[in-house]
């Protein structure tokens, strides 16, 4: 064991930094479609392979508040997620913002309409993201800061939904690129607010690139039964997806120490 701080002969302890993570949060951060739920969890479906689980359990937190659900919006974010927080807390993660542009909206059009409501229903969520989104983010943010003032928060984004390809079962190009640039919509608003407020973002598309739906090694579901899980990060898209670019994020200890 290497000693530091000798004084007088006597090693003072080395001091530690304690995490304390409170990770926000709608499905991509519960971890619908991952699998190993908590069942005391309910309806925010909480799984056990989530990526905020993964990165507690790998770090020996000294406090954890898991408190991400299945459905979140911005809204019910700041009214029944936000008491975790206090002043105390130096890590925070959240994805939010799909369902408030209206996320199973857009794929239920896709999946079970025609590719023209698909295409209307993903340029109207574009619209909602480009217009209402960026105030509702920024509000939330800000409540975020003033709650856990010394914390460091994260944001991380949604994949692309599908690959790039030249054919894929069922879905046509044209739905899957109406997608895709949905993606993009949000990547770049939810990216700019989180920039706004000081907050580090982390885009989740580069780590997903390759492992998206018709890649052949995907790390999302597609159409599941129950439906709840479709279209979600499977416990893979957490492990290899999500907890990288956690990783990587700058102000996290694993990109600080590289």
């Amino acid at each position: 064991m290497a000693l530091s701080g000798l004084v007088g002969g006597c090693a003072r302890p080395v001091e530690v930094a304690v995490e304390r993570y409170v990770a926000l949060g709608d499905s991509y951060s519960s971890g619908v479609g991952a699998g190993a739920y908590d069942k005391g969890s309910g309806r925010c479906t909480r799984s056990g392979n989530a990526y905020p689980q993964l990165w507690a359990r790998s770090r020996q937190v000294g406090s954890f508040a898991f408190v991400a659900c299945a459905g979140a919006t911005t809204g019910s974010v700041s009214a029944g997620q936000l008491g975790a927080l206090n002043a105390a807390t130096t890590l925070v993660t959240i994805t939010v913002g799909g369902n408030d542009a209206g996320f199973g909206r857009v794929m239920k059009a896709c999946v079970l309409e025609s590719t023209a409501a698909c295409v209307k229903e993903a340029g109207a969520a574009e619209i909602f993201m480009e217009t209402v989104l960026p105030e509702r983010l920024d509000g939330l943010y800000g409540e975020i800061s003033a709650r856990a003032p010394g914390a460091r928060v994260v944001v991380l984004g949604y994949p692309h939904l599908y690959m790039d390809v030249d054919y894929c079962p069922g879905v046509s190009t044209t739905r899957r690129n109406a997608l895709n640039k949905a993606s993009d919509t949000l990547a770049t608003v939810v990216g700019a607010a989180a920039v706004r407020s000081g907050f580090v973002f982390s885009d989740v598309r580069d780590e997903f690139d390759g492992h998206e739906l018709c890649s052949g090694d995907g790390w999302l579901n597609g159409t599941t039964v129950p439906l709840g899980d479709s279209f979600h990060p499977t416990a893979r898209g957490h492990q290899l997806g999500y907890l990288p670019a956690m990783r990587s994020a700058p102000g996290t200890r694993d990109a600080d120490q590289r």
